[in-house]
């Protein structure tokens, strides 16, 4: 079995080092002092890791800063698209956005080209993390994560899809519904541009991330740390917990927050049906390895 190219050279200590204080001679100073090539042996390694590690980030970096530059250019155009569901949810002709702080605008259009540049950036940066870890994995271990790394963003867009799609649009309608003559008084929406840049994002956000619970799951289950039946027996505190999690990330209302704790059971009981199978898969593979084990004779 090789060795991880990670853990080789960076932990070696000889023996030699090792201080003694019962020793009261000359000797004993001999033995304190390090050896420079074992500190050679520990720190070149640990160094060379360094030096990667400033490379991968320098490359995300750049790319996320070509990536900003490029969405601020079109920032109009991505604040436009993340209008739609509020313009449609007005009546034609009659929605609008005001920004009551002179600067306000310009930090909107920041504010979006940052929001949509780590979307674009995304597989330039997730390359550079694997490309820093992959080498300290064994095959196999590679192969258990490219599932997680496939699933990730897969999930996360579709939680911000059904946001985007059914989610906003629902919500918004119910917020508009508040319009109209209050006591005489003409009650009327003026959302600032800030206020709703913000509240879009709290959506996709809330709903990209929550929809990652069968990868935390399943990571979990493949370490070792919950199993398919301590799963099922806490089902009732989970579903509770996305309840909690779901009341406090959407905004408050309670179709928002039954729009996203609805699908989150829907994929935990997916989960539990995927971790039955693989648990049972893995299980058939040991009880094969055990039978294809013949004892030798002595």
């Amino acid at each position: 079995m090789r060795k991880r190219p990670y853990l080789t050279q960076s932990r070696r200590i000889r023996r030699s080092s090792t201080f003694r204080p019962h020793r009261l001679d000359g000797q004993a100073h001999r033995d304190m002092a390090f050896n420079v090539s074992d500190i050679d042996e520990t720190q070149a390694p640990l160094l060379d890791h360094l030096i990667e590690l400033r490379t991968r980030l320098l490359r995300a970096f750049m790319a996320f800063a070509a990536a900003f530059a490029v969405c601020f250019y079109f920032a109009d155009t991505v604040f436009a698209f993340l209008v739609r569901p509020l313009t449609a949810a007005f009546p034609e002709g009659q929605g609008k956005l005001i920004y009551t702080k002179l600067y306000e605008a310009f930090f909107v259009e920041v504010k979006v080209a940052l929001f949509a540049a780590f979307f674009v950036s995304f597989p330039v940066i997730a390359n550079q993390i694997w490309a820093f870890v992959a080498p300290g994995l064994y095959a196999k271990e590679k192969k258990a994560f490219l599932p997680f790394l496939v699933a990730t963003p897969i999930l996360f867009t579709a939680g911000a899809a059904l946001a985007y799609y059914v989610v906003m649009p629902t919500a918004f309608h119910f917020f508009l519904g508040f319009q109209g003559d209050k006591g005489g008084l003409k009650l009327e929406a003026l959302p600032g541009t800030g206020d709703y840049l913000a509240l879009v994002m709290q959506f996709i956000l809330a709903f990209g991330i929550s929809f990652l619970l069968p990868v935390l799951l399943m990571l979990l289950n493949r370490a070792g740390i919950i199993s398919y039946q301590q799963t099922v027996a806490a089902r009732r505190y989970v579903i509770v917990a996305i309840f909690i999690v779901a009341a406090v990330a959407t905004p408050p209302d309670v179709i928002s927050q039954l729009l996203l704790a609805v699908p989150l059971m829907g994929l935990f009981e997916g989960t539990l049906l995927v971790m039955r199978f693989t648990e049972r898969r893995d299980a058939r593979e040991k009880a094969a390895e055990a039978t294809a084990v013949v004892p030798t004779a002595d």
